[in-house]
């Protein structure tokens, strides 16, 4: 189990630039530091921040949640994750006890919770602590990936706040108490949404600097809005995610978002991870596989919820089981790797 001395040591001199996580240069100028993306779809990316990209959200969270003195704040991932840094300095920088969990196995973690407030954590983070017999309570901070259904209902015992965002954006979206189950909220306080053609375009005092080192990246400024590449649509108020526009695939002439049949997936009975990737079809041009850890003894049941959702076109065609699921440093499921393991 860590704790925050460690952290606590590398920010010791008030606006030095830091850097956690990744190779290259340290980062040169006060007030400024860099953090990694998840890496989900290929090598994650050096991220430039001003630190007062992250402490302004900070004192937003303090009146939203009552971070502060006396309590505890655990975060579940390694901090050379944005979120789990994020969790970690803003515990620190409100007068919290922080508690760092990253790498820690899961029945262990449960342990480490015993009276912990807040916690900050990816759905997959989460999914491995409900199967290791955690029974969920106090506040959950919950970003990385849409929460499913299976998932949420195993959290009934806390007080889950969904969030949306990004490496490069940081807090887009809070969905509230009220919020649609199937929404990511509304515009977090301070941020402004567009949507242009379904992709979906921030604005706020929340934002990055830009990539570090070599890479250019996969974020797109247009003057002082920024997009990652996700599509959506509003609707009364609330944002809907369709996915990543890189991960977009057309089958027979119609777009389809893995990400959307994935969470419809992930609620059904004897699912425990799952990831929808495209195979090439000579008549559709791709069609859908699903790979899913779990029991296989469900497949049939599966693949006809799906045709009942989603439609024969959309539909996964075939499933995959694994045993072994590849994960990044962050929680999430390696695509790349699965991709290759599968041969998809």
């Amino acid at each position: 189990m860590g704790d925050d001395r460690s952290l606590r040591a590398a920010l010791a001199v008030p606006g030095r630039a830091f850097r956690i996580g990744g190779v290259g240069p340290q980062p040169v100028g006060a007030g400024v530091f860099e953090t990694l993306t998840s890496g989900s779809s290929g090598t994650p990316r050096r991220i430039l921040r001003s630190m007062e990209s992250w402490t302004r959200s900070f004192a937003v969270n303090a009146g939203l949640f009552g971070i502060g003195p006396g309590l505890r704040v655990a975060v579940l991932g390694d901090l050379v994750h944005s979120l789990a840094l994020y969790g970690a300095l803003e515990g620190l920088h409100l007068g919290a006890e922080v508690v760092l969990l990253g790498g820690v196995r899961p029945d262990r973690q449960v342990l480490a919770l015993a009276g912990v407030a807040v916690i900050y954590a990816t759905p997959a983070q989460l999914r491995l602590l409900v199967e290791a017999g955690w029974q969920a309570s106090g506040l959950i901070l919950l970003g990385g990936s849409k929460l499913d259904a299976g998932l949420r209902a195993a959290l009934a015992g806390a007080e889950v706040r969904e969030f949306y965002g990004a490496a490069e954006a940081s807090f887009i979206t809070l969905a509230g108490p009220d919020a649609p189950a199937e929404s990511v909220g509304a515009a977090y306080p301070g941020v402004e949404i567009d949507l242009r053609d379904g992709q979906i375009w921030v604005r706020s005092p929340y934002l990055f600097q830009g990539y570090a080192g070599a890479d250019a990246g996969g974020a797109i400024w247009d003057h002082d809005w920024l997009s990652v590449g996700e599509m959506g649509r509003i609707a009364g108020g609330y944002l809907y995610l369709s996915g990543r526009a890189g991960r977009m695939v057309t089958v027979a002439d119609q777009n389809v978002f893995p990400e959307e049949i994935e969470s419809f997936i992930a609620g059904l009975p004897g699912v425990a991870r799952v990831a929808v990737l495209p195979r090439p079809d000579a008549l559709r041009g791709a069609v859908m596989v699903a790979v899913v850890q779990g029991d296989p003894a469900t497949e049939a049941a599966l693949l006809a919820a799906c045709r009942q959702r989603l439609g024969a076109l959309v539909a996964p065609k075939a499933v995959i089981w694994r045993e072994e699921w590849p994960v990044l440093a962050s929680g999430k499921t390696d695509l790349v790797r699965l991709a290759r393991e599968v041969g998809v």
